[in-house]
Order: C-alpha cells, then sequence, then structure tokens
C-alpha cells in the first residue's frame, strides 16, 4: 500500500514524498517546528507526521525530538536577539501584556533576558517602589527612565548575541537573594523537559535566576511550546505560572498544566 495522506475535503491525496519535502521545507525555514505545526501545515495527522519525520531522521535531514522536529545542530545552536525579534512579534506583545497583571506595586522581581521578557519591561515603567534585577541589558534600558523603579544590574560577561551577561560572576550576584516572582524565557518548552536553551552559559545563569525568586513565570509563545533544545534551564514540574497565547498547542499546555503549572493564555 502507498504512503499517502487524503483529506476529507476531497483535495488530491499529498504522496509522502511530497508532504515530507514541505516538512522539510518548513523546518529549515523555521529551525525548530512542533508536531502540531506541522500537522496543520501539510494538513496530516500528527500521526503521519510523526513518521514522515522519523524517516526524515532516518536520512539525516533533521532531528526529531520531544513534540518537533529541528535542523541537525539545531538544538544546539542559539538564535540572535535580531532574529528572535522578528518571530512571532504580535504574540510576545499579547504575552507581555498579560504577564505585567502579575506585577504589583512594591514588588521585587527578577527579570532574565530575551525579546518577549524586554516588552514586559516596556510595560513596567509606570509601576512605584518596584525592585527589578536583571542581567538583560535591554531590560535594563527599558527601566532606566523610570525614577521609582530601582534596577539591579548583575555582573558578569556580556554576551553579545542575546545583550545580556552570563558566567559565574553574573550567577554569584544572585546569591542569596529572594525576590516575589522571577520572569524568564528560554528557546524550549515541554512537559517532559520544561524549559530549556541551546547555550550551557545561559541554562545556567537562567537557573540562578529562577531559584532567587518564590515563584517561577515563564513567558514562551506558541513556536517555542513543545521544541526542546539541548540544556535543560527548569523543570517543569519547577515552574508556577505559564503566560502563552492561544495558538500554543492544547496537548502540551495540558500536560504542562498536569504538572501542576498555572497557565495564563492571551488572546490575540
Amino acid at each position: 500500500m502507498s504512503d499517502t495522506q487524503g483529506s476529507a475535503d476531497g483535495r488530491k491525496p499529498v504522496f509522502a514524498a511530497e508532504r515530507r519535502q514541505r516538512i522539510l521545507e518548513l523546518v529549515r525555514a523555521n529551525g525548530a517546528v512542533s508536531l502540531r505545526e506541522l500537522a496543520q501545515s501539510v494538513q496530516s495527522s500528527e500521526v503521519t507526521v510523526r513518521r514522515d519525520v522519523r524517516a526524515l531522521e532516518s536520512a539525516g535531514l533533521l532531528n526529531r525530538h520531544h513534540g518537533g522536529a529541528s535542523l541537525p545542530g539545531e538544538l544546539s545552536r542559539e538564535p540572535t536577539y535580531v532574529q528572535k525579534a522578528q518571530v512571532a512579534s504580535a504574540e510576545k506583545a499579547a504575552i507581555a501584556d498579560l504577564a505585567a497583571s502579575l506585577v504589583e506595586d512594591g514588588d521585587a522581581i527578577v527579570i532574565g533576558p530575551g525579546t518577549t521578557t524586554q516588552a514586559l519591561a516596556q510595560r513596567l515603567t509606570k509601576h512605584t517602589e518596584l525592585a527589578v534585577v536583571t542581567n538583560s541589558l535591554l531590560v535594563a534600558q527599558a527601566l532606566a527612565g523610570s525614577p521609582r523603579i530601582e534596577v539591579v544590574l548583575t555582573g558578569g560577561t556580556l554576551r553579545g548575541s542575546i545583550h545580556a551577561v552570563v558566567g559565574s560572576a553574573a550567577e554569584h550576584s544572585l546569591a542569596g537573594l529572594r525576590v516575589r516572582r522571577a520572569f524568564i524565557s528560554g528557546n524550549g518548552l515541554t512537559a517532559e523537559r520544561g524549559l530549556s536553551t541551546p547555550n550551557v552559559q545561559v541554562a545556567s545563569i537562567d537557573r540562578a535566576l529562577a531559584a532567587a525568586a518564590e515563584e517561577v513565570v515563564v513567558l514562551a509563545d506558541h513556536t517555542k511550546i513543545g521544541t526542546d533544545t539541548m540544556v535543560q534551564t527548569v523543570p517543569a514540574e519547577q515552574i508556577d505560572h505559564l503566560v502563552t497565547e492561544d495558538a500554543a498547542p492544547r496537548e502540551e499546555l495540558d500536560e504542562l498544566s498536569g504538572r501542576g503549572v498555572r497557565l495564563h493564555i492571551a488572546r490575540l
């Protein structure tokens, strides 16, 4: 029997070779794509797409991982700030709007690096008596003009690609701190492994940021959910809140909720 996938609307069936070529093009264009997004794009079931991804992995054309697929080497590739800023900008704005409601006047919080966390910082400028600890130059810059917000910038070694400082000095500057909430992002989030990032140094400072807080809040748009990268940052069981948007894969969100993560879903 030939491997084909038809559709309920009477479309001409798509043969496996054509479908797999489409999948490969999508992964090449986006770097990493969830199974749900691939299935929607080629109008096939996730079961069929999972089989296609397995075949493409066997051919050495992509890497298969929990919840999705990526290019070979993609798990360890760290996108630059400029690259990340071009992805899901409307979704990140909606997430930042919702995340800002979790911050109150008088709070002491930690904000990690990232384009979504930068957008959050831009929405906090009217707060008063707020203390913000960050290793992100962009977060610090967003808050620099707010006289009633105290910004504590960690020391460390500048990682120019993400406009943030990392390393042992940055981690040591967080030791002994205790804040209400840490707002952090990452490059991937799954129920199985939690938050992850491609870089060991970035993962290490993100863990230190999370450890300084009573509650961990992860900001992640749909392109990150169901995606896995090389280094685990925070296990799902240690994530208290996830702020995302309504395009995020429902199955993965349900699994995260089952592990105790409280979901906050922005509507675009």
